[in-house]
Formats: C-alpha cells, sequence, structure tokens
C-alpha cells in the first residue's frame, strides 16, 4: 500500500528526548529510513543490508554490538552481558537488557517499542504488541532491572511510536485478555495507556509517550494496519561504560 501524499520532509528517525537527558541513545526510524523487516517478515536483501548499515553506523557511537531477534509475540527478555563484536541475532525473543554496553534492536509496525533505562547505563528495549501487554513483557523487564538492584523508581521508561487507541480496534476475547473487562463486541484498546500503567505498578515515575501513530501519521510511519509490508526499528544505544 502506498503512503498517503506529504508534503512535509520526513526524517529519518526520531529521537527519545527523555532518555538523551540521561545519556541515553535512543531512536526509531522512520519510511525515509527504508525498512528494517527481516525474511520471515516478507523482506528480502536490502533491508538486511540496512541492518548491517545500521550496525556499522552504530560503532562510532561506542556499540560495536546489535543485539535483536525474530520476535514471537512473547514475553520472553535476553539479557545480554558477555562481550562481541557484530550483530547477532537471536531466535524467539521480543525483549533485550544490555548491562554491558551495546546495542539493541526490535522491529516494529503498530506495536508499542518500550525503551526502559537506568542512570547506571543498563538498558532494555521490547516489543510489546497485545499478547506481550497481555502476557507481561514488560513487568518481565523491570523484573530483570530488579533482579540486578535497579528498583522501578529509578528507571525512565519511554513508550515510542505505535498505533492509537483511536485507531487500535480489537475483538471481545482480545479486548477481555488486555483490560479483564468482558465485552460483546468489538473495542478500541491504547496499548500504551495500558503499559503506563504496568510501569506505575512497578513504581516507575518517570516516564513519557510518543504523540506519533503508526496509523494516524501513516505518511511518517509503516503502519500493519494500513496495509504496510514495512517495519520501522526501535533501537537503543547503551552509554559507554566508564573507565
Amino acid at each position: 500500500m502506498n503512503p498517503p501524499p506529504t508534503h512535509r520532509p520526513l526524517p529519518a528517525h526520531l529521537a527519545i528526548p527523555s532518555l538523551a537527558a540521561i545519556g541515553v541513545h535512543a531512536f526509531v526510524t522512520t519510511r525515509a529510513a527504508g525498512s528494517f523487516g527481516l525474511p520471515e517478515q516478507g523482506e528480502d536483501a536490502a533491508a538486511t543490508a540496512r541492518w548491517h548499515a545500521l550496525q556499522q553506523a552504530l560503532v562510532p557511537a561506542g556499540a560495536p554490538r546489535l543485539a535483536s531477534a525474530r520476535q514471537v509475540h512473547g514475553t520472553r527478555v535476553l539479557v545480554h552481558a558477555g562481550a562481541w563484536e557484530g550483530w547477532v541475532r537471536v531466535d524467539g525473543a521480543d525483549g533485550h537488557l544490555l548491562t554491558e554496553g551495546g546495542a539493541a534492536a526490535v522491529t516494529i509496525a503498530d506495536c508499542v517499542p518500550v525503551f526502559v533505562a537506568h542512570p547506571s547505563g543498563v538498558v532494555a528495549v521490547v516489543h510489546a504488541g497485545w499478547r506481550g501487554v497481555a502476557g507481561g513483557i514488560l513487568p518481565e523487564t523491570f523484573r530483570a532491572f530488579a533482579a540486578r538492584g535497579l528498583p522501578g523508581d529509578e528507571l525512565v521508561v519511554h513508550l515510542g511510536p505505535s498505533i492509537c487507541g483511536r485507531c487500535y480496534e480489537v475483538g471481545e476475547t482480545v479486548y477481555e485478555q488486555l483490560t479483564g473487562w468482558s465485552t460483546t463486541r468489538p473495542r478500541n484498546v491504547d496499548l500504551r495507556a495500558l503499559l503506563a500503567e504496568q510501569s506505575k505498578q512497578f513504581g516507575v515515575t518517570r516516564w513519557t509517550a510518543s504523540g506519533e501513530c503508526t496509523k494516524c501519521d501513516n505518511d511518517l510511519l509503516f503502519s500493519h494496519r494500513a496495509g504496510d509490508a514495512g517495519r520501522q526499528v526501535a533501537v537503543i544505544v547503551a552509554p559507554r561504560p566508564h573507565p
């Protein structure tokens, strides 16, 4: 599906100012950067080449390694503590936590990219669709931070560009799994609002959310609900370790 006509210049990526404020570089790419979908998402060699170019572009920022995974809409969060160089891709996970530098990325169309960072330099990025939200992938991420002595009230969370509540309609069963409320007809759900509530339950007080909707802003971002096959990539770069 072709994007709607636009007359505004499109940036190649959207930065996350709330994380920049604590020294963490994070961003989401846009249509202008091209699609970062992977083979199982129907993409071709050109998209894979963009991944390799992304990894090389992160090296000068102090991130010689990039972690990603084949996403399965689950709740598995990988903890990357070892050192490697280049792009490593793991099977079957939707979250990455970095404890020793580097970068991690998830692909997004309408699901929510969630960025989590601690001032110590431990960071995470999560792909949260409705299954991940209902299954608790964000609480699983917070528990991984807590296991390292980093409680929720010390974390900074950002909910990135995704489909908004006005555009995201789900069926009765999905609505009940997400909200715990029964219904007899399809209803709209705001995934970012649900993730914000989960964050508050874990003591997070410093959280922000992007204003962009992948469907409303379809000239800027890819949207599965709008008929796009392309994917954004959400990237977080851990600060350089102190000598």
